[in-house]
């Protein structure tokens, strides 16, 4: 088991013995980390290397073959997917999976669906346009009529709306422009300072290294490498395991 831990914190959230099969197939073996609030942490690989049903298993989308997963005190292992973001954990799909025939802002109140409307759930969504102003601009444009990255942003704001006090991320900068790659990576910045932790996967492990202060490096399902994201980013076996140089 690889274990790459922060601080203890209340709130933090605490995987031991992640493991997930498909069929007679291993696809994530024994993965333990631990992300405190405020604290972003990566999971690099290749395609197939189980960065996105690591995921999955965490969020419930996919059954855990064995695992413990928490959340403060709160003992997750066996909480619904549909439940998780009750217990405060956000997730933001690979290929963002917005609604693309309602409002930009009738999706992001489907983020907030287990929340009333009063008061505090305006307030978020106010906040959601401060960190993405076009959304604002585009709030009352069908979600289908966005760009690639306007979408993405999208998706980002719709999982805010709970108030995540963790927000898993699965590929965020997929498909997009180096200049919108920086405006998703400010945003990750802001939510840090905003003590929300950050669990990223990700292909581009330059972008990766330069938001998280952890990382992992997965192999054929399993954890090869571990340690800080400024080590892991100048450690020639990176490059080996990551390209197959």
């Amino acid at each position: 088991m690889t274990d790459v831990s922060a601080e203890p914190n209340g709130h933090s959230l605490a995987v031991e013995g992640l493991t997930v099969h498909y069929g007679g197939v291993c696809a994530v073996r024994d993965i333990a980390l631990t992300v405190a609030p405020g604290e972003s942490m990566g999971i690099i690989g290749s395609n197939g290397a189980g960065k996105t049903s690591t995921l999955k298993a965490l969020m419930g989308l996919v059954p855990r073959t064995h695992g413990r997963i928490s959340l403060g005190d709160k003992d997750l292992s066996k909480v619904r997917a549909r439940d998780m973001v009750r217990h405060g954990v956000g997730y933001v799909p690979e290929g963002r999976h917005v609604f693309p025939g309602l409002t930009v802002e009738k999706n992001l109140l489907l983020g907030a669906y287990h929340r009333s409307w009063k008061g505090e759930t305006r307030q978020t969504l106010e906040w959601i346009y401060e960190l993405f102003p076009i959304l604002r601009e585009f709030r009352q444009r069908a979600a289908g009529d966005l760009s690639g990255g306007q979408q993405q942003m999208l998706a980002i704001g719709r999982a805010l709306m709970s108030k995540p006090r963790m927000l898993l991320l699965d590929e965020p900068s997929m498909g997009l422009s180096p200049k919108l790659i920086e405006d998703v990576l400010a945003v990750l910045i802001k939510l840090r300072e905003e003590n929300i932790g950050l669990l990223l996967v990700e292909q581009n492990a330059k972008l990766t290294f330069g938001v998280t202060s952890h990382c992992l490096v997965m192999e054929n399902g399993s954890v090869a490498m571990s340690g800080t994201s400024a080590d892991l980013a100048h450690d020639p076996r990176v490059r080996q395991i990551y390209l197959g140089l």
